[in-house]
């Protein structure tokens, strides 16, 4: 026994026999050696590897004996990020998704203050109900609110104080597909009564349809409208020239694709053939130009349409929604000369604008009121254009309805 304990030693397993008395033999018993010994981390521990990832004693990776003490990542294998890194990226991530919000809400009511709201769609007597699908009444006016003289001169637009409709236009968006139809400037429709700001009673009329916004302005264009459709109107936009001109070149300008020449000294047109994109200057001159169409007004409705339809496509594009640098200021130049009525907002806004859009790449179709003789002769107002009531009114009953509309050669 003395010779085994001496070989021990001599073998550098030189402990106290106090720590192992009475566990692997009777009192007073050498112990065993660690390697043999069932309990063997109750020795002295040999030392950790260098690579121990988890600063645990050798052996046991989860901390000191006898105890779990720290344990990896979740997923086993040392993977993932260690927890402050992880609590960082979540910090940082909740952090950048409030920001957006912030700015977009803020963008919302800011964007939203610039609209010029006014009481166009008044309930009046006699109103057509609402119907299916949502009516855009859409008026492009001459007015010439914060030009200047050399800028009126530059885009050939005249000196004429006040406001007359240049265009005006229904928009139907609904489940059949959209729809944009012109009316004439000079169709011979019925004004119905009514009472001006000075409180005067007006009895109801025959007249250009235009008569109606000169002398009673959005209101009861509105009501002209829908007196002489059946359609029921629920939102309203008017834009100027100038704001025509300014949300052209804030968008970068628009393209269109001409498939003749245009020359008007009036308008101030001077566009090649082809492919272009076309600045704010020679966009109204396109829209306004009528001379050189054989069907004067009729042709002049078709550029304003082809061109709103482009309009749409740009202004929804990623270039420009994406684009702060493009967005916001085509929302400062557009919604500050924008009129629209009390209860549009920029959600119902953004649903006109894709509509459009929707027509320039063929979900939907552009139509002019049907018209029955474009030199209609009346008494009062000189020529004027007379509506086909047959073929009309299957168009207005499409619009309130939400079913198909037909169409018609004029």
């Amino acid at each position: 026994m003395n010779e085994r304990r001496d070989g021990w030693n001599q073998g550098g397993y030189d402990r106290p026999t106090a720590g192992y008395a009475g566990r692997s033999g009777a009192a007073g018993e050498p112990t065993l050696p660690p390697e043999l010994n069932p309990r063997g981390r109750m020795g002295t521990p040999p030392p950790r590897p260098a690579s121990d990832p988890y600063g645990a004693p050798h052996g046991d990776p989860y901390g000191q004996p006898g105890g779990p003490g720290p344990r990896p990542p979740a997923g086993g294998g040392g993977g993932g990020y260690p927890p402050r890194r992880r609590h960082r990226v979540r910090n940082t991530i909740v952090t950048l998704v409030v920001l957006i919000i912030a700015v977009a809400v803020g963008t919302y009511f800011w964007a939203d203050s610039k609209l010029n709201r006014q009481d166009v769609l008044a309930s009046y007597s006699g109103r057509p109900p609402a119907g299916k699908g949502t009516n855009w009444l859409i008026v492009g006016s001459d007015a010439r609110q914060g030009m200047t003289d050399a800028q009126m001169k530059a885009l050939h637009t005249g000196y004429a104080s006040g406001s007359r409709t240049d265009s005006m236009m229904v928009l139907h968006i609904g489940g059949n597909g959209n729809t944009l139809m012109s009316i004439p400037r000079d169709s011979y429709v019925t004004i119905p009564a009514w009472t001006d700001s000075k409180g005067v009673q007006h009895s109801a009329a025959k007249h250009k349809i235009n008569a109606a916004y000169a002398e009673g302005g959005g209101k009861l264009m509105v009501q002209t409208v829908e007196y002489n459709t059946g359609v029921h109107i629920d939102h309203y936009a008017e834009i100027g020239f100038n704001g025509f001109v300014s949300v052209t070149d804030a968008i970068g300008g628009v393209d269109m694709c001409l498939p003749k020449a245009i020359h008007d000294t009036a308008s101030g047109a001077d566009l090649k053939a082809g492919c272009q994109t076309l600045n704010g200057a020679q966009a109204l001159a396109f829209v306004r130009e009528r001379h050189q169409e054989a069907t004067q007004d009729l042709g002049r409705m078709q550029h304003q349409q082809q061109f709103l339809a482009a309009l749409g496509k740009k202004a929804t594009s990623p270039g420009v929604m994406l684009n702060p640098f493009t967005l916001y200021p085509t929302m400062s130049a557009g919604l500050g000369m924008l009129t629209v009525d009390n209860g549009t907002g920029l959600y119902d806004l953004g649903r006109m604008f894709f509509a459009m859009k929707g027509l320039n790449s063929g979900n939907g179709k552009t139509i002019t009121v049907p018209i029955a003789d474009a030199n209609y002769y009346t008494p009062t107002d000189g020529d004027a254009v007379k509506w086909n009531m047959s073929e009309a009114n299957q168009v207005f009953d499409a619009f309130k309805n939400d079913t198909k509309v037909p169409s018609f050669s004029n």
